[in-house]
């Protein structure tokens, strides 16, 4: 607005009647082009509501956690539990002496059972189905091994099965160990009825063949062995 001027005459009201009248059209102006841009902004802001009709707004949901699959837990205390289990089994202090019906050859054969299984075995008649090397193994490693092969055998109904104990050729003083320890341990499992030296081609004296206790369905002579189980090779003790 143009800041009023000292009327000194007629000349100088008229002049300032029109400046006011200019300043006032320019106001009048002005505000006519803010009201048309504030509607033309009202008009943006809700076309979309004026095109579709009303519009509610979402409606907000909590969001749910991810479910992260739980990582099972390791049974360390049960693994534990069944190695303390295996050692208990079967003690190395059990007296076999008492208890062994042995021959020239090696052989054993639990109550009731007559000789004539400890020469079938001998002859092969029981197809070996699996095996188990213990050499190279410690005494309690050996120990476990052996109680761990005889519960596997079982649960897979097997009949015939073969010790690998070694000759004692790599044990200090050249003195069998395992060879000795083998015989204890299996004739205080209940699950063997006999066992005997294996053939030459089977290992020999280095070898025993186990009769395990029938868990099923009659084993034929001529059942294919299933996978051999082995240990690492080193020295015996």
């Amino acid at each position: 607005m143009t800041p009023p001027r000292r009327v000194r005459s007629l000349q100088d009201l008229a002049a300032l009647k029109k400046t006011l009248a200019k300043d006032a059209a320019e106001a009048a102006r002005r505000e006519a082009e803010a009201r048309a841009e504030a509607a033309r902004l009202q008009r943006e802001r809700h076309l979309f509501e004026h095109t579709i009709g009303p519009v509610l707004p979402l409606r907000r949901v909590a969001a749910m956690p991810l479910a992260r699959p739980r990582v099972e837990p390791l049974p360390r205390q049960r693994e534990r539990d069944e190695a303390a289990v295996l050692r208990e089994a079967i003690s190395d202090e059990f007296d076999v002496e008492s208890l062994l019906e042995t021959d020239d050859a090696l052989s054993w054969r639990g109550k009731g059972i007559g000789p004539e299984v400890v020469r079938k075995l001998r002859r092969g008649v029981w197809a070996i189905q699996a095996q188990l090397d213990l050499h190279g193994l410690r005494r309690d490693e050996a120990r476990e091994q052996l109680a761990s092969f005889l519960r596997e055998a079982v649960r897979h109904g097997l009949r015939c099965v073969r010790v690998i104990h070694g000759k004692g050729n790599g044990s200090p003083g050249r003195e069998p160990v395992l060879k000795s320890k083998v015989k204890t341990w299996l004739v205080q499992k209940s699950e063997v009825i006999a066992f005997a030296h294996a053939r030459a081609a089977d290992g020999g004296n280095g070898a025993l063949l186990v009769l395990l206790k029938p868990t099923g369905p009659s084993q034929s002579p001529k059942t294919e062995s299933p996978p051999t189980r082995r240990t690492p090779r080193v020295d015996e003790r």
